[in-house]
């Protein structure tokens, strides 16, 4: 697999993918053009468009899959590909529905770049169950792609200890999961990603403060705990 799964696109105050493009680019060696999938959003050409404009300064063209009359052919075909963030309910139902799911697990299987944000992101997990998105539509399965073996859960915010909100935190959604399913979540904070190449997991971005890295690890039986750096023994160990 080589895989890079950004939280998000946009840090606050910087351009699309800004923050990440000394990930984005190693992960692209060697490649002059990859395909967008942007079914997360309703608008594609525009989204498409945004994208393109974001990659070209550095001589990487970009095709919208939906610009072909054979999606998943496109995927099959692509030397990487780039599927955004949006909603994530409907980009696995429009996923499934173009068949997409097969092409796609068929182009990361053979090591081929897999970059996401977001609802991108959430696709690679065994399944959407630890979104933040609302239900717009019923894709019919929660079950996403598989590339990696623990749920992702995008755009972690830690709780406010000052404000006066009441209801569940993150942090307690993400527990409540853990009553019902056994597989761990990695939490990635604004700005933070995953990189998966040469079967090594690590986690990458910047700490959000000295106590606080990149990402958090839930699982089974465990206290949330800090993750950053390389942690394959890790997810593996929380299997």
């Amino acid at each position: 697999m080589n895989l890079l799964l950004l939280s998000n696109s946009t840090n606050v105050g910087q351009g699309y993918l800004e923050h990440a493009w000394d990930a984005v680019l190693p992960a692209l060696d060697g490649i002059d053009e990859l395909v967008f999938v942007p079914y997360a959003l309703a608008d594609h050409d525009a989204y498409t468009a945004k994208v393109r404009e974001a990659f070209a300064p550095h001589g990487i063209a970009v095709r919208g899959a939906h610009e072909s009359s054979s999606p998943a052919a496109t995927v099959a075909d692509a030397a990487a590909v780039f599927v955004g963030g949006g909603n994530t309910f409907r980009l696995l139902d429009r996923v499934i529905s173009l068949g997409l799911d097969d092409a796609l697990r068929a182009h990361s299987e053979a090591g081929r770049p897999y970059l996401s944000a977001s609802a991108g992101t959430n696709l690679a997990a065994p399944s959407i169950r630890t979104t933040n998105d609302m239900p717009i539509v019923f894709p019919g399965r929660f079950e996403a792609l598989g590339l990696v073996p623990f749920q992702i859960n995008c755009h972690y915010l830690d709780a406010d200890p000052s404000s006066t909100h009441a209801g569940e935190t993150r942090a307690l959604r993400l527990t409540e999961y853990l009553e019902e399913n056994e597989t761990p979540v990695v939490a990635l904070r604004e700005g933070t990603w995953i990189r998966v190449a040469d079967g090594r997991f690590t986690i990458g971005g910047e700490a959000v403060a000295a106590d606080r890295g990149p990402a958090l690890l839930f699982a089974p039986g465990q206290e949330p705990h800090e993750i950053s750096g390389e942690v394959t023994a890790l997810l593996t160990a929380a299997r």
